[in-house]
């Protein structure tokens, strides 16, 4: 009788005991990742990635390893985005506007003069609208991490100084391979040349084209002022990036290594945005000691740009669909306080 009570007891104190201990967390295993970008060692894009392998180290206790190629080293943001959707390379960061490509609603945040400010872009692409846009990229292979930025892009060239709208007419401007950027510089009068950002040096040198657009800080670290002579501050479109990783990799890992991804890439955005902003700051003056000639375009000049790419943002609205449109501006109303 006693060994039968025994028994019993034991019986009911392995499930109790088992409660008590809680759910089985899994384990961090040791992985090693490839992370690629097209800028170079010292741009703030670049700077983000190496705080975000800092912190995955950190985090996962030393088993994940990411290691970084910047500089453009595996391709071009068209070609890393393919290499990650076939699980070749594992992450990248590019501009959320080249993904229009994959999903067309991605093109509402390549609009021009969307943003008055780095602070209002962070907090429409870090609401509900630039979580609405990551929820449409599983389906393409692609998982997003969250935002960081490129920062606003300006206009240098090697034939003029670009005082006035009509300055840019017949200028030969390189364009990121996305549509909007395309049209919106066949719209105020230049010939769009859409190029990879890592050939894009050679084709200024060369004199391929004879321009391009840029935030500040790109222009500084590629070097672009060795062979451009005229820079013009035009603001005209502000470039949030987007940090990716392959769902092909992403489906492997295990809710806490998930976890350690996801808290590293929203750590790492806190600080690359401060970066790019101090960067960018700094970067006009920057500039100006090279010996490039820098306008700064009047609000008259400025208004006449946003007057001849109006066009422009009726014909997009109808392809990237007039409801995604719709929510975007009426998160920037909201942010704005209207």
């Amino acid at each position: 009788m006693l060994n039968r009570l025994t028994k019993l007891a034991l019986g009911l104190a392995l499930p109790i005991a088992l409660l008590a201990s809680g759910p089985a967390v899994a384990e961090i295993r040791e992985h090693s990742l490839k992370f690629a970008a097209a800028n170079n060692k010292g741009h703030p894009q670049v700077m983000g990635m190496e705080k975000f392998a800092e912190l995955v180290k950190e985090k996962s206790g030393g088993k994940i390893e990411v290691k970084l190629f910047p500089g453009g080293v595996l391709g071009g943001d068209v070609q890393t985005v393919s290499a990650l959707q076939g699980g070749v390379i594992e992450m990248t960061v590019l501009n959320a506007g080249i993904l229009a490509s994959n999903v067309k609603q991605f093109g509402a945040v390549d609009l021009p003069f969307l943003f008055n400010s780095g602070e209002e872009a962070d907090k429409v692409m870090d609401g509900a609208f630039g979580t609405d846009l990551m929820k449409l990229l599983p389906n393409t292979g692609l998982v997003g991490l969250g935002y960081w930025e490129l920062g606003f892009r300006n206009l240098t060239n090697n034939r003029h100084p670009v005082t006035k709208l009509e300055d840019i007419k017949g200028l030969k401007i390189r364009t990121i391979q996305s549509p909007i950027p395309i049209e919106l510089f066949n719209s105020l009068g230049a010939n769009a040349v859409p190029l990879p950002y890592t050939e894009l040096y050679t084709a200024l040198e060369t004199g391929t084209v004879d321009g391009q657009e840029n935030p500040a800080a790109n222009i500084i670290n590629a070097k672009f002022f060795e062979v451009q002579k005229y820079m013009t501050v035009t603001r005209h479109q502000y470039n949030p990036q987007i940090v990716l990783i392959s769902k092909k990799f992403w489906d492997g890992l295990n809710d806490e290594e998930k976890a350690v991804f996801q808290s590293a890439a929203t750590e790492a955005r806190d600080y690359q945005r401060k970066v790019s902003r101090e960067k960018d700051a700094n970067a006009i003056a920057e500039i100006k000691k090279t010996g490039m000639e820098v306008v700064e375009l009047s609000p008259e000049e400025t208004q006449k740009m946003r007057e001849a790419v109006k066009p422009l943002i009726d014909k997009f609205t109808a392809q990237i669909g007039a409801e995604t449109v719709t929510q975007l501006f009426k998160e920037l109303d909201t942010v704005r306080g209207k």
